[in-house]
């Protein structure tokens, strides 16, 4: 296992590669380039620029996230065809500077939602970020973007980045009508596109899950479930179209048994990536996300771990995913360093464990 760490870049992050270098067991970086509107072709000079900061530092950058899919791509227009050849450009240059696994998803408008970026965990007073369906209430998807935003102590979050949510309302007009089954064509097209590239140059393309797992402001969501990613992986069949298996993502809902979720696609050498996290359900389609310890949520880390080990390739790319504030940490809501570290120590306990068990 691979342990990495997302970081959104020296301009952006306020944690720096040294710190991330210090954590027992860090490889390297799930990186991104968190100022790049969706559509925009990642420069070679951009890549080149930052892979050679990571390196300088000690660390592996192999796998690149949040490469944002246009809302033209998703909504099958005519002009996604501009947007995929910008597509498979950055796929191009990203490979270019040994990027083997590029994170992305194929969710309508949202990335993904929480309804609280703080919520106090009574416990021990530390805040993690939250979701409760009943918050939402009459409150509008423009409504919740304001309120994230506010919340969001300044920094730009995965998925909420301002331009791509500039022209909202028109793009929740233009998403009516488009089905789940309309959504999936237009996903074939894109895929169809890219793969052939990517089998080339040596890269996998890895969809991250809906979060949370299931239907959001009526919008057509196909990625939140086991049948959902049979579904994904059958649009092309090939190595390179592989999944980003979120625990936290798929794991908001009961319903998915995430071990066994690993285990049939890990099995199907499809799993390229994975971002691991717990969370604890608190009522219906109410949850928050929690430490990586098994017993502070709902989900069975020692499990999911052992799932990893026995599917997956011992060298797949792991992160701790979001993690709470501790210790008078104020950063960007998800992504401060010390519980993320916690976790990352955590996992690597976890996978140490079970390699010596297995190897007796």
């Amino acid at each position: 296992m691979k342990m990495t760490f997302r970081w959104y870049g020296k301009d952006s992050d306020p944690i720096t590669l040294q710190q991330i270098k210090q954590i027992p067991g860090m490889t390297g970086i799930m990186g991104l380039l968190d100022y790049k509107a969706a559509g925009e072709v990642w420069t070679d000079e951009e890549c080149k620029e930052y892979i050679d900061g990571v390196h300088a530092a000690g660390l592996e950058c192999e796998v690149i996230e949040s490469v944002n899919v246009h809302e033209d791509i998703k909504m099958g227009l005519p002009t996604r065809d501009k947007y995929i050849e910008n597509y498979i450009t950055t796929i191009r240059n990203l490979a270019k500077y040994g990027v083997k696994v590029i994170v992305y998803n194929f969710m309508p408008v949202f990335d993904w939602l929480r309804t609280d970026l703080a919520r106090v965990i009574e416990e021990d007073g530390s805040n993690s970020l939250y979701f409760d369906e009943k918050e939402l209430g009459n409150m509008t998807p423009l409504d919740i973007v304001k309120k994230t935003a506010e919340d969001s102590h300044g920094f730009t979050l995965p998925g909420w980045e301002p331009e791509r949510l500039a022209e909202l309302e028109k793009t929740l007009k233009q998403y009516e009508g488009i089905t789940p089954d309309m959504l999936r064509e237009n996903y074939k097209y894109f895929l169809d596109a890219i793969i052939p590239v990517c089998e080339e140059v040596g890269v996998k393309m890895a969809v991250h899950p809906d979060d949370p797992a299931w239907p959001i402001f009526g919008l057509p969501r196909i990625s939140h479930s086991q049948e959902d990613f049979d579904k994904i992986v059958a649009l092309h069949d090939s190595p390179a179209n592989a999944l980003c298996l979120c625990t936290g993502s798929l794991g908001s809902n009961p319903a998915n048994d995430i071990p066994a979720i690993i285990r049939h696609f890990g099995e199907m050498d499809r799993i390229a990536c994975l971002h691991i996290r717990n969370v604890k359900y608190l009522g219906e389609r109410c949850f928050r996300e929690a430490a990586h310890l098994s017993s502070t949520g709902d989900l069975d880390m020692f499990e999911i771990v052992k799932a990893v080990y026995d599917t997956c390739p011992h060298d797949v790319y792991v992160r701790p995913d979001h993690g709470r504030m501790i210790w008078g940490e104020v950063g960007r809501p998800g992504y401060g360093l010390y519980d993320r570290a916690l976790g990352a120590t955590y996992l690597n306990g976890l996978w140490e464990a079970i390699d010596k068990m297995s190897n007796k």
